[in-house]
C-alpha cells in the first residue's frame, strides 16, 4: 500500500467509514453510527478525519475536546492495512488538530483487558495516568441501555460474512506456553454435552439458534460425521470449542467458535482459531467462511481478519429477541 492521505470527513464517506468501523469491531449495539457522525459534524469542538490510500478509506478518527482535554473515538485502521504506521499517523493528525486549538492534553480510555490497544498507544508515546474513571449509565436502572430497534421485541444487528479462499501463509500459532492444553475432536457429543458448550460459550452473545432446538433435532446436526466439533481443554476442563460444517462441499463453514467466559483473556482464542483453520484447510476446500455480528464478542471480527478472513458481505437485520422467548432463563 502507498502513502496515507488524511482529510476531513465528507458526507459521501458515510458508508465506507461505517464499514471500516465494523471491520475493526468498533460498533456496539447501543451506539447509532449515524447519530455519532451527526454529533461530531454539528459540534464546533469536534472533527472526523479519514485516511485514504489510493482512494480507499483505511483509517479514521473522531476527535473532540472540551477546551482542556481532547478525546479520540473510533480510532480505526483497516485490519488488512495494519503494520504500516497508519495508526500513528492518524493519531498525530488528531493531536495536531488539538494543538492548533490550544488544547494541551489528550485523554484516552481503554479497557484493562485490551492489551493490544494499550501497547499501541504506549508505543506512540502515551503513558499510564494515575486516575480512576467512574461511570453511571443514565438509563434509570444504572445499566447499559438496551439496543434500539425499529420493531418491538427485536434486536438490531449487523452481520458480517467473511471468507478465505487460500490456505493462510502465516506461521502456525503455538500451543500456549506453561499451560496444560489439549485439543480433541468430539464424535457424537450428545445433546447434553453440546448444550453445555454452546450455552456457556454463547450466553453472553445471545447465541440462541441451537437453544431453540429439541434434543432430537440437535443430535441430528451434531452427530453428523460432516459436523466436526473440536473441544479445547485446559487442565482437563473444557475451555472452548470450534465447529466445522462440511455438509456443503467444496466449502467449509466455521459455524461456531468461542471460549467459556472464565477462559477469555488467557491467550487461548488465537490458538483455537488457528488450529480450526488448519484442520479445515487439510480438506482442501474451495473456501472457508464464517460470519459474525455486532452482538458477538467485540473482538471477534478483528480476530477473524487478523487470521486471514476477508469480509465479502454485510447485512443489517433485526432478530426476534431470544430472551423474550424464554431461551435464556
Amino acid at each position: 500500500m502507498g502513502a496515507l492521505s488524511i482529510r476531513p470527513f465528507r458526507p459521501t464517506d458515510r458508508d465506507d467509514l461505517i464499514a471500516l468501523w465494523t471491520r475493526c469491531g468498533l460498533r456496539v449495539s447501543y451506539n447509532d453510527p449515524d447519530r455519532d457522525i451527526a454529533l461530531w459534524q454539528a459540534s464546533p469542538n469536534a472533527e472526523i478525519f479519514v485516511g485514504e490510500v489510493e482512494g480507499a478509506i483505511v483509517a479514521g478518527v473522531c476527535i473532540g475536546h472540551d477546551g482542556h482535554r481532547g478525546n479520540p473515538y473510533y480510532v480505526a485502521v483497516d485490519p488488512a492495512a495494519r503494520g504500516k504506521d497508519y495508526g500513528r499517523q492518524i493519531m498525530r493528525h488528531a493531536e495536531a488538530w488539538l494543538v492548533e486549538r490550544g488544547v494541551p492534553k489528550m485523554n484516552i480510555m481503554i479497557r484493562e483487558t485490551n492489551e493490544q490497544v494499550q501497547a499501541f498507544y504506549r508505543a506512540i508515546g502515551y503513558q499510564d495516568s494515575p486516575r480512576l474513571v467512574i461511570e453511571c449509565w443514565l438509563t434509570g436502572d444504572g445499566k447499559p441501555p438496551e439496543p434500539s430497534s425499529k420493531t418491538a421485541g427485536t434486536l438490531p444487528c449487523t452481520i458480517t460474512f467473511l471468507e478465505m479462499t487460500a490456505r493462510p501463509s502465516h506461521a502456525t500459532v503455538p500451543m500456549p506456553a506453561r499451560m496444560k492444553v489439549a485439543l480433541m475432536r468430539v464424535h457424537k457429543p450428545g445433546a447434553d454435552f453440546y448444550r453445555y458448550l454452546y450455552d456457556r460459550v454463547g450466553k453472553a452473545w445471545l447465541w440462541y439458534e441451537r437453544r431453540a432446538l429439541d434434543d432430537d433435532a440437535l443430535r441430528a446436526i451434531v452427530d453428523d460425521e460432516q459436523i466436526e466439533i473440536y473441544v479445547l481443554y485446559l487442565d482437563g476442563v473444557p475451555a472452548g470449542y470450534a465447529e466445522l460444517d462440511r455438509r456443503s462441499p467444496p466449502d467449509i463453514e466455521l459455524a461456531y467458535f468461542g471460549l467459556l467466559p472464565e477462559f477469555i483473556g488467557k491467550g487461548l482464542g488465537p490458538y483455537l482459531l488457528d488450529s480450526a483453520i488448519g484442520i479445515a484447510w487439510s480438506y482442501e476446500p474451495k473456501r472457508l467462511w464464517v460470519h459474525t455480528n455486532t452482538l458477538d464478542h467485540p473482538k471477534a471480527l478483528g480476530l477473524y481478519q487478523r487470521f486471514g478472513f476477508v469480509p465479502y458481505k454485510r447485512e443489517d437485520i433485526e432478530i426476534p429477541d431470544p430472551r423474550l422467548a424464554g431461551l435464556f432463563l
